[in-house]
């Protein structure tokens, strides 16, 4: 079984995010935009004029952003390579890059469970496989919230099984620990699942099998933190740490 890539290659993408996804003028976006809608910094060759200096720029919503490899799957794949400039349902393709999303997300993540040697993974990924390939009609059909929880269930299993060797860890998941210094705690195989963790020191931490599934890292200063076996760290957080 060959997995999808599962990180963003905008080089085989129409822009997707760009064009499909709403913004809101706040912290992350400098202004406000629909979704369909293509952004202002969008050129016709699909590339963003300012993509060297997005942060600067205010735009570190697009910094954080991670489609999990989503765009250049519903560019390629479902739309058979028809860009969203010749398509008369904008609408259909951002539910259906919604849905894809969801799917790499979770083919991401099961994939690193199947790394922690979790039995339970192997087979879900199959499964997620094969619907990746479906039509439009066929993806917007997938029950993702069942889905999700059946996926969940597995990730749950595989972090309580990794953590268990760490009988005294830590147990901060869902708490709201923004802004804290947290150098003065052992942060090993911590459950920090869905933790505010915004603007949180971890400045030389070691966060070896640290639960961080939907934690929220934005601003976390990460600075000489061992990351290197967080569990279920994704892309898009790492985005977001000072480091």
């Amino acid at each position: 079984m060959t997995l999808p890539v599962l990180q963003a290659d905008c080089s085989q993408c129409f822009a997707l995010c760009c064009v499909l996804l709403p913004m809101q003028k706040g912290e992350s976006f400098p202004v406000t935009k629909s979704g369909g809608r293509p952004c202002h910094n969008l050129g016709a060759d699909d590339r963003c004029g300012i993509h060297a200096d997005l942060t600067e720029q205010g735009w570190s919503g697009c910094v954080a952003f991670d489609c999990f490899g989503a765009g250049q799957q519903v560019s390629q794949v479902t739309y058979a390579g028809v860009s969203w400039r010749e398509h008369d349902n904008l609408g259909e393709m951002a539910a259906v890059l919604s849905v894809m999303r969801q799917l790499h997300e979770m083919l991401a993540l099961l994939d690193e469970a199947v790394r922690r040697s979790e039995p339970d993974a192997g087979p879900l990924i199959e499964h997620l496989v094969g619907l990746i390939g479906g039509t439009p009609d066929e993806l917007l059909a997938i029950d993702i919230d069942d889905l999700r929880s059946v996926v969940g269930a597995v990730l749950s299993e595989t972090s309580r099984r990794v953590r268990a060797g760490w009988p005294d860890a830590l147990d901060l998941a869902g708490q709201d620990l923004a802004g804290r210094d947290l150098r003065e705690l052992d942060l090993r195989g911590a459950a920090l699942r869905g933790a505010l963790m915004l603007g949180v020191d971890l400045r030389d931490c070691d966060l070896t099998d640290a639960d961080l599934l939907g934690a929220d890292l934005r601003g976390a200063d990460a600075r000489g933190a061992d990351l290197s076996g967080a569990l279920f760290l994704t892309i898009a957080q790492r985005a977001v740490l000072r480091t």
